[in-house]
């Protein structure tokens, strides 16, 4: 009696096994059809920062066999780094809103501001030099809940507010420092710590500024709430279909906000960099980093439709720039056609990009 009733059930069980092995066999022979140039374009699609990867290595090699031996040297790749603190950590604020599916054309004008901030309250009104570069993140911290309230609560267009906020932070920039520069001079002795970043420590002939360490800290900081916090994975899916995203209990408004105070907090960081970059304050410089920075994201793989990307991909991107730039001028190649390299280097990555996200069936 026991043996025919169970008939049914073992059947079924029977049944399920076979459709599943049949499915697995069905799904290894549509991966086994596919072609190379398919295989290779989901390869990318699931590793966003490869692309960048292999960017970055192949002009390494081109420029090591163009100019020779003082490309490699750790002195000139230090100095890569060098070049490409500030613009990286400009990129870190702008692979947050990118992965959101906004952009931040205010992060440039923000930095300047804060670094005109520290540099009057240190050196004009006497404050403590802590104080100072508290005021001046404060201040980035300001600016990005004014962009992140418009966006959120106003409801406008990220692209609008920024472009708006660019040219307001700009002018109160110009206003606040009347337009004079601070000398490093008086930076030096009023408030030395606002030079702190530029300090160098030689590493085996390289020489590796507190600016550059504090940029790969903030990268892998960045990466770990990214891939290992609740917080990460709700940017990834606000980004990704944020109609989705609030289906499923995120707070997108919630999120979206604390990214745009990030921004401006990271903005206000590149602030304190950039003086120890440059030694002094000056209201006219760097206030154009905005448009570096999205150039370092979207080279380093960062898809402009949000939802996809990697911090280390805008890493990779920075780099990338800072290479080529580096190389061509070590080549004699002149400073217009450095610039055309970059700009063709935009193209292709967006290009890229619309490939990687067709992903084959």
């Amino acid at each position: 009696m026991t043996a025919s009733k169970s008939t049914p059930a073992v059947a079924a069980d029977h049944e399920r096994i076979a459709e599943s092995v049949s499915g697995t066999l069905a799904e290894r022979n549509t991966v086994e059809s596919l072609s190379a140039w398919q295989r290779l374009h989901r390869f990318f699609h699931a590793n966003p920062t490869a692309a960048p990867a292999i960017v970055l290595l192949a002009a390494i090699a081109a420029f090591t066999l163009i100019v020779g031996d003082r490309f490699l040297s750790p002195f000139n790749l230090s100095l890569v780094l060098q070049q490409v603190t500030i613009i990286g950590t400009l990129g870190v604020a702008q692979t947050l809103i990118i992965l959101t599916m906004g952009i931040d054309l205010s992060v440039g004008a923000i930095m300047v501001l804060c670094t005109v901030v520290m540099g009057r309250m240190a050196v004009d009104f006497g404050l403590p030099p802590f104080g100072a570069l508290l005021l001046g993140l404060g201040a980035g911290a300001l600016c990005g809940a004014i962009n992140g309230s418009l966006v959120t609560r106003v409801k406008l267009p990220p692209f609008i507010v920024t472009l708006g906020t660019w040219n307001i932070f700009f002018a109160l920039n110009l206003w606040y420092s009347k337009s004079e520069t601070i000398r490093s001079q008086d930076i030096e002795s009023a408030a030395p710590l606002l030079q702190w970043t530029g300090h160098a420590i030689d590493v085996f002939g390289a020489r590796l500024t507190y600016g550059s360490l504090l940029m790969l800290g903030l990268f892998g900081l960045i990466w770990f709430a990214l891939n290992w916090t609740a917080w990460g994975r709700h940017v990834y899916a606000t980004g990704d279909d944020k109609d989705a995203a609030e289906l499923a209990g995120i707070r997108t408004r919630r999120v979206l906000q604390s990214i745009y105070v990030l921004a401006g907090l990271i903005c206000g960081l590149a602030a304190w960099l950039m003086i120890g970059r440059i030694g002094s304050v000056s209201p006219q410089v760097g206030f154009m980093s905005n448009l570096d920075s999205i150039t370092a994201v979207v080279i380093g793989g960062t898809s402009l439709f949000g939802g996809r990307g990697s911090i280390f991909g805008t890493l990779i991107g920075a780099l990338i720039v800072g290479i080529f730039r580096n190389g061509l001028a070590l080549a004699g190649v002149d400073v217009l056609w450095q610039q055309f390299t970059v700009g063709l280097l935009i193209i292709v990555a967006v290009a890229i990009d619309q490939w990687i996200r067709r992903v084959s069936a």
